[in-house]
């Protein structure tokens, strides 16, 4: 059987894109992984920011965000646009050849507008499927993609989708063809026990705790769907998945969290 060769996905929370040098410090750390590698990255606050700046009012249900037409049109011209573009040529300064990605292009990532049953999120995806062998023949040209979190449904309409998700669903689909190691990575060192304690990070996170911290509501509450698409990736071939800081890019010792089935 022929050994699959290895590949990092890499995450990165909004928080760090909104703070210019944690962001290039960040991005130099990626650089420095070796081997094949691919970047996915939220939006952090420059989408709302521009959006108050025009006059829309961010609609929210339960901490997700509504994206009607208007808004629409603020988080592909901020996501796909200047965040993306800022990453690639921030990325191409220190000698990694990346190439700025939506879903839409090359079909990489195509999703279907959200159908839920009492609550209209609008123009928001949920992903149906990942081209894989593009994404496969890009990776071995030694193109390093990075993701925005903007996909398509092919019929022509654009479509916001959750970052972590488009992480998780790429990590999936890579592991048919490599060996793929995924990092979340955020402002925190890890899953922590308790919110406000830094020091509290669970270094070890499997299913059994998972669902006992459910119930103890000793969770936060953002953490959930992170998590939820950690064990998903985790059964459906992904080999390692951890979650913190971004100084464990380049510090295999610094602490954070390992999720485990």
């Amino acid at each position: 059987m022929k050994t699959k060769k290895p590949i990092t996905v890499v995450k990165i929370g909004g928080n760090i894109i909104d703070d210019a040098k944690e962001l290039k410090q960040f991005l130099l750390d990626f650089s420095k992984i070796e081997g094949y590698k691919v970047l996915v990255h939220g939006g952090g606050k420059s989408a709302t920011k521009m959006a108050e700046s025009i006059g829309l009012v961010p609609q929210m249900i339960d901490g997700r965000r509504i994206t009607d037409a208007a808004m629409l049109e603020v988080v592909v011209m901020i996501y796909a646009g200047q965040i993306n573009k800022d990453i690639v040529a921030q990325l191409q300064a220190n000698d990694t050849n990346a190439i700025g990605f939506s879903g839409a292009d090359g079909n990489l990532i195509q999703s279907e507008k959200r159908n839920h049953p009492t609550i209209d999120y609008g123009f928001v995806g949920d992903v149906k499927k990942v081209n894989t062998s593009l994404l496969a023949t890009l990776i071995n040209s030694e193109i390093v993609p990075v993701f925005c979190a903007i996909t398509h449904d092919k019929k022509g309409q654009l479509l916001n989708t959750n970052a972590d998700t488009i992480a998780s669903e790429l990590a999936i689909a890579l592991s048919e063809v490599f060996e793929v190691t995924l990092n979340y990575c955020f402002e925190k060192p890890g899953v922590l026990y308790d919110a406000e304690d830094d020091s509290s990070v669970i270094e070890k996170m499997n299913q059994e705790l998972y669902a006992k911290l459910k119930e103890e509501k000793a969770i936060h509450s953002g953490m959930i769907p992170k998590l939820d698409n950690c064990f998903n990736s985790l059964s459906k071939g992904v080999q390692k998945i951890k979650i913190g800081h971004h100084k464990m890019l380049k510090n295999t010792n610094a602490i954070h969290t390992s999720i485990e089935l």
